[in-house]
């Protein structure tokens, strides 16, 4: 079969739990790495689908990557080719479909409920037993809904957490995460958190997001792997 493509946009923000899925699977992927200057493909027909990770820049900077990518998930959402997006991804399908992406109220940092909308696309992505669980933020901006998409996802702090439109969904938090990405993301981003945790409740500090990490990674990938599974069905058949 075709590849995944999965396109990172910072180092610290690959795959994660994303690439097990794959891998447990027996799902080839490849990873691009826009962060190193590796070019954004020109067409989405060499893959069976197109995952966006996330990033600490704003899909409305002037970054030269960014008009290629949105080129991209509009040619694949007009063929067909699913698309998926973690945080920023989420926002680059949002921008690429037509939504619009602006600063969220507050900065929605650490672990955090959401929840599941009851309606039925929401319902084919997470299983009617699942009403809400336990989701990693780390996010400024959100992301408005598309035109002819639906909302799935909600939380206190941000209104638009996930989008799903045909084969294809935008999510605003993280799923893909694993005790090592949010370790890593600590570390390099400690004494910011620290700063905006004293004035906002929606920021937690380092040692907050690491209380239980195993056990609460372990519990969100149970919940990824029910957006994986149902995201893999868009692969076009006899790949």
């Amino acid at each position: 079969m075709k590849p995944v493509a999965i396109f990172r946009h910072a180092a610290t923000e690959g795959p994660g739990y994303f690439a097990t899925y794959l891998d447990r699977r027996g799902t080839p992927w490849r990873l691009i790495r826009v962060d190193e200057g590796e070019a954004v493909p020109g067409e989405p027909g060499a893959w069976s689908g197109l995952v966006f990770m996330g990033g600490p820049m704003s899909v409305n900077d002037d970054l030269p990557w960014i008009p290629r990518t949105l080129a991209l998930i509009r040619a694949a959402v007009e063929r067909d080719v699913p698309v998926l997006g973690h945080c920023l991804g989420g926002q680059l399908i949002a921008k690429a479909m037509g939504g619009e992406v602006t600063r969220n109220p507050v900065k929605e940092i650490g672990w955090g409920p959401v929840e599941v909308l009851p309606n039925r696309l929401a319902s084919s992505w997470f299983g009617s037993d699942l009403a809400a669980f336990e989701c990693f933020h780390w996010h400024g901006e959100t992301f408005s809904i598309p035109a002819g998409a639906t909302r799935v996802l909600e939380s206190a702090h941000c209104r638009n957490q996930a989008f799903v439109q045909g084969p294809h969904m935008a999510m605003q938090c993280h799923v893909e995460m694993t005790p090592e990405l949010i370790r890593a993301w600590c570390a390099e981003w400690e004494k910011e958190v620290a700063s905006l945790a004293e004035r906002m409740p929606s920021v937690q500090t380092a040692a907050q997001m690491t209380v239980n990490l195993e056990e609460r990674t372990r519990a969100l990938n149970a919940v990824a792997d029910r957006i994986y599974a149902r995201w893999v069905t868009g692969f076009a058949r006899g790949e």
